[in-house]
């Protein structure tokens, strides 16, 4: 399966690494690199849970642009 990632840096500098296709999925490192290891353990970790308590893989996400 493929999933987006969003990275986003946080206050303290690490990189927070955010799957919005799953709820509560969301984990962290200090490089890119680390971070994108860490989500993709996270996602393997929450579609195993999801599956195991009968729960739907995955929602349905879609990007806009929205103007302001």
């Amino acid at each position: 399966m493929r999933f987006i990632v969003n990275l986003d840096r946080d206050e303290s500098g690490m990189l927070v690494a955010e799957c919005p296709a799953i709820p509560g999925c969301i984990s962290q490192g200090a490089t890119e690199q680390e971070a994108i290891a860490n989500i993709r353990e996270a996602i393997q970790a929450c579609l195993e849970s999801r599956a195991a308590n009968g729960m739907p893989l995955t929602v349905t996400t879609r990007e806009v642009e929205v103007t302001v």
